[in-house]
């Protein structure tokens, strides 16, 4: 009988506990969401993905900035499809040119909190706001996301971007063949989701097959006429939620 308990405590001890929900507070100052639009087919993007790569160190990734990398596929044809690309997120940077954000649509292309940016090429980071439009909280449990910000009355729409690091790819053509690019942030999927209320519940959004070696969110409300981000926060996730959204896309 002793034996026997000391088996079975052995498997509850051994036995994988639930991942804890994972809370998010951007907190009442504005939370800097940095996007980085970027292709693999482009050979003036790694110098740009190499520094946002370094934001996984940054003592402030999360609290003070949301960085994250649309690849876009408007450079597939120079030879190089890129696997990480999405039609919708060249349209997404295109939004921001019709207003008025930035001059032209090109690569590597950065926006702070939805403005041109390019102090990257000084080594240097945005510039944190003091803008306070109010505190963005969200819990995420077992890929089903609770999200909730001020609305004032006015419809809002959530952004939701599942993040892949510890990607590597191996070009074999285009600009960038024979090169292995390391990348960091990659949205492997993004969905958004429309409110009245400011209140949310939805879904993590579904990635490709299982690939990166680590997975975190990134959340940002902005209103329906407007790309750019009112608040921003994010995190990393446990890799269960992640890799369970990838196995559910797979199935389909």
């Amino acid at each position: 009988m002793i034996r026997r308990s000391l088996f079975l405590l052995a498997l509850l001890l051994a036995a994988p506990l639930p991942a804890a929900p994972l809370r998010l507070d951007s907190g009442v100052r504005q939370v800097t969401l940095l996007e980085l639009y970027t292709s693999q087919g482009c050979s003036s993007c790694p110098p740009a993905e190499r520094w946002l790569n370094k934001l996984v160190d940054d003592d402030d990734l999360w609290t003070e900035i949301v960085p994250l990398a649309f690849h876009v596929d408007y450079w597939d044809y120079l030879g190089w499809q890129d696997p990480y690309a999405a039609p919708a997120y060249g349209e997404r940077q295109r939004d921001y040119a019709r207003a008025g954000r930035s001059s032209t649509v090109y690569t590597p292309g950065f926006f702070a909190n939805g403005r041109e940016w390019r102090g990257w090429t000084f080594g240097l980071g945005p510039r944190r706001s003091d803008r306070q439009p109010g505190r963005l909280v969200a819990t995420v449990d077992a890929g089903a996301i609770q999200a909730g910000f001020p609305a004032a009355g006015k419809p809002l729409e959530l952004h939701v971007a599942l993040l892949g690091f510890g990607l590597e790819t191996a070009v074999e053509r285009g600009e960038n063949r024979g090169r292995r690019l390391p990348q960091e942030f990659v949205v492997l999927a993004h969905s958004v989701h429309a409110s009245d209320t400011g209140q949310w519940q939805v879904e993590l959004p579904r990635a490709g097959p299982d690939q990166a070696q680590r997975y975190a969110i990134a959340l940002w409300v902005s209103t329906p006429d407007n790309p750019a981000p009112l608040q921003a926060t994010g995190g990393w996730l446990p890799r269960e939620p992640a890799a369970a959204a990838s196995r559910r896309a797979s199935r389909d």
